[in-house]
């Protein structure tokens, strides 16, 4: 459950995540009931809340069908991340965030770099969390927005193993593609400013590229500073 956490708000959020302790802690499922009629509705004239319920409905239903098979080779649960989730989370506008100041000094190489290699690494990591996902631990409740608005928050209530109730809140915003996911609170704290402050003090001490590099070998995000080139 705690793994699940990370695996989805960092899948669906990208280039950055809840903060590792926090997400690990918590842990969450998307997952929803709603009529097929909805998730064949296209995302420019989907709610909010529509693009978070049918997004995972079509990732539970797959898992649900292949269970055993996923069990088995949880890498096969990356595809089924990259199909049916990354359509829906902005990956730059979401890399722009955590990286902050640091994405205005890189260039455009590194952000790509940093893109892939942060959504990967996640995947690596914890892409076993989503293979017991159950369809019964999610509630989305509505969301109500103004047809002028471009920013929106999607709420929802995840139910724990332990029985206990987390509230787990979707940053949206427009695009020209429909609306898309950007970042994650989980009991009112964001992934984004979490990872901010973690990657802002690893890039000080690493340096941009070598905080890529670390990325792109598959280290956990969060243990990227006890590495021994870190410099103090």
């Amino acid at each position: 459950m705690r793994v699940t956490t990370l695996l989805v708000a960092s899948t669906w959020m990208t280039a950055g995540a809840l903060h590792a302790n926090l997400v690990c802690a918590q842990g969450t499922a998307l997952a929803t009931t709603i009529p097929a009629a909805t998730i064949a509705t296209s995302t420019t004239q989907q709610t909010p809340s529509d693009i978070i319920q049918s997004a995972a409905q079509r990732t539970l239903n797959e898992l649900q069908s292949n269970r055993d098979t996923y069990r088995k080779d949880p890498s096969k649960v990356c595809p089924l991340v990259d199909k049916y989730l990354l359509p829906h989370f902005d990956t730059e506008y979401a890399a722009r965030l955590v990286l902050g100041q640091y994405w205005r000094k890189a260039n455009h190489e590194q952000r790509k770099r940093f893109i892939d290699a942060f959504y990967h690494s996640l995947l690596t990591n914890y892409g076993s969390g989503l293979v017991d996902l159950t369809p019964d631990r999610l509630k989305v409740f509505p969301t109500s927005v103004d047809p002028s608005a471009d920013h929106a928050t999607v709420r929802t209530e995840v139910t724990g193993y332990s029985a206990d109730r987390i509230a787990m809140n979707y940053s949206m915003h427009k695009t020209p593609e429909g609306w898309k996911a950007y970042d994650v609170s989980v009991d009112g704290i964001s992934y984004i400013k979490s990872y901010r402050e973690d990657f802002g003090a690893q890039i000080q001490q690493l340096g941009l590229d070598s905080l890529i590099a670390h990325l792109e070998e598959g280290e956990k995000p969060a243990d990227i500073s006890k590495t021994p080139d870190v410099k103090w």
